[in-house]
């Protein structure tokens, strides 16, 4: 009988970890901004077909970078679970956070237990009935889940895109001047100009009635 090779619990779960780093690092950010009506979620996308970002439920929105076919295979789950919660109990009990958990159990068990972890960060956006009641939460390839406030950020530059939404954020602004920042944080530090045809933006907003998500069109994004 062949005798396994050894390798220590902490090497294994560093090199996942590393693996899964590596791929994320190569697909392109997300990041989610509050504004008075709703959260907007931006993501430059030269890809007209394959979308970064999406609806899950009435007010909630999913978005992920990393290995498409993962984070594409993990929104329709969560369509799923949260289409049965809303179906067997009542609309009001599917929410962002027990979606955002959901996803982080399901990434954790992946990382420790597959023998190849998901090169996938996700998002979950929720708007509330009020701006205090919106809720932002991202989760990591490991299953790591965090709650934002205000803005948020997933993907190779995360940290730098936080930061600098976080300088320029004030409560209740307008769309566009959340749309403003969420831009002027990609173009920083870069020569050339994104079109607006690279972009791909969408809106969960409070006066939308039910069904919050809205995707917004070139012209708006080339305002």
């Amino acid at each position: 009988m062949t005798v396994p090779f050894y390798v220590p619990p902490e090497q294994l779960m560093k090199d996942r970890a590393e693996f899964a780093r590596k791929g994320i690092a190569r697909g392109r950010s997300i990041v989610a901004v509050e504004y008075a009506d709703g959260i907007l979620l931006l993501a430059e996308n030269p890809s007209g077909s394959l979308q970064k970002i999406g609806e899950v439920y009435d007010r909630i929105a999913f978005a992920g970078v990393g290995k498409y076919t993962e984070f594409e295979a993990l929104r329709v789950a969560g369509i799923r679970h949260a289409d049965l919660k809303g179906y067997s109990y009542a609309r009001e009990d599917v929410t962002g956070k027990a979606l955002a958990n959901a996803y982080a159990q399901t990434l954790g068990h992946i990382f420790t237990q597959e023998v190849k972890p998901y090169e996938v960060e996700v998002m979950v956006a929720e708007v509330g009935r009020t701006a205090a009641d919106n809720q932002l939460f991202r989760v990591t390839y490991d299953g790591t889940l965090y709650a934002d406030r205000k803005v948020s950020a997933i993907g190779g530059q995360d940290e730098e895109l936080r930061a600098r939404l976080e300088a320029q954020f004030e409560p209740g602004a307008a769309l566009a001047v959340a749309l403003g920042w969420a831009k002027a944080a990609f173009q920083a530090e870069r020569e050339d100009e994104i079109l607006p045809e690279d972009w791909e933006a969408a809106v969960i907003d409070r006066t939308l009635g039910r069904r919050g998500f809205r995707r917004l069109a070139v012209e708006e994004l080339s305002a």
